[in-house]
């Protein structure tokens, strides 16, 4: 026991060497050790406080899921930030003697690191205003997909391909944004259709109609509805419009079964889709005759 107690006598003495000295407060390696743990300890708890207010408790209200993350999100930097200070306080540490240390850091954040601090302002405006919000379906830039997180750096966006997508922040502040379901998770699309010259406009028009309200995906109300847009090279340029809340997130499977639909149905009621045609006019070059030598 003797020989235990000494090295752990040995053990606490070199805890207690001053590393540094901050103000007139000195810096030992078993403060670090605390500082460490308690600052472990506090990411841990504000992470599980935020699980708990968006998910536990703010489930029991109406509110959105992307209110409730950002709720969360706020929450959890709130408590960081108290934290923080707070175990610096019970550690000892005067405040006021990291003054020389918070302006060297701020040059270095001027400097070096302008797009954290860009990416974590962008991160807060985007949990205060909601421009998006989990669940939105987005494009920006060549990125189209479902936002399932929203982070203090960055967002995560998941393709139809399942794959996830890091986002920075300040892309959603300085570049154009198109959120599907910003209002409401109901889109109208556009179907183009072109039908040869001579094809009954009113027909044409009825089975555009016919075909959109057999779709499972396309809404009622509004009601579908088509129109003539132009008198084209190959033949008369319809568009077919029509409203989906099912499959915003999948419009090339919409389209693609409207499209299917439509060429059955026009082709059955004998109304020609054409086809791109090019004439080729070829010119005989006049022949010349030699002068008599």
């Amino acid at each position: 026991m003797t020989a235990i107690q000494r090295l752990f006598d040995q053990s606490r003495s070199a805890l207690d060497i001053t590393l540094l000295k901050l103000g007139a407060t000195p810096i030992t390696l078993e403060m670090i050790a605390k500082l460490i743990i308690l600052l472990l300890l506090l990411f841990w708890l504000s992470g599980k406080l935020r699980v708990l207010i968006a998910d536990r408790l703010l489930v029991r209200t109406r509110m959105e899921v992307g209110a409730r993350q950002a709720i969360g999100s706020i929450v959890r930097y709130l408590v960081l930030v108290v934290g923080f200070a707070v175990i610096l306080q019970t550690a000892g540490i005067d405040l006021t003697a990291l003054n020389v240390l918070a302006g060297a850091v701020g040059i270095g954040l001027g400097f070096g690191l302008q797009n954290i601090v860009n990416n974590f302002i962008s991160g807060l405006i985007i949990l205060f205003e909601r421009p998006i919000k989990v669940g939105d379906r987005i494009v920006v830039g060549d990125v189209e997909g479902d936002v399932v997180q929203i982070g203090g750096r960055s967002t995560t966006v998941v393709t139809n391909d399942n794959i996830s997508i890091i986002v920075p922040n300040s892309k959603f502040i300085t570049e154009d944004v198109i959120n599907w379901s910003h209002n409401e998770r109901k889109v109208r699309f556009k179907i183009p259709v072109t039908v040869a010259y001579g094809s009954d406009i009113d027909q044409v028009t009825g089975l555009l109609l016919e075909v959109a309200r057999q779709d499972k995906d396309v809404l009622q109300e509004p009601p579908p509805s088509t129109r003539l847009m132009a008198f084209g090279d190959q033949g008369q340029q319809f568009e077919l419009r029509a409203w989906s809340t099912t499959l915003i997130q999948r419009k090339g499977l919409l389209t693609s079964n409207l499209n299917t639909a439509l060429y059955k149905k026009l082709t059955e009621q004998g109304i020609e889709i054409p086809y791109r045609q090019l004439d080729l006019r070829f010119r005989t070059p006049l022949r010349t005759t030699a002068p008599d030598a």
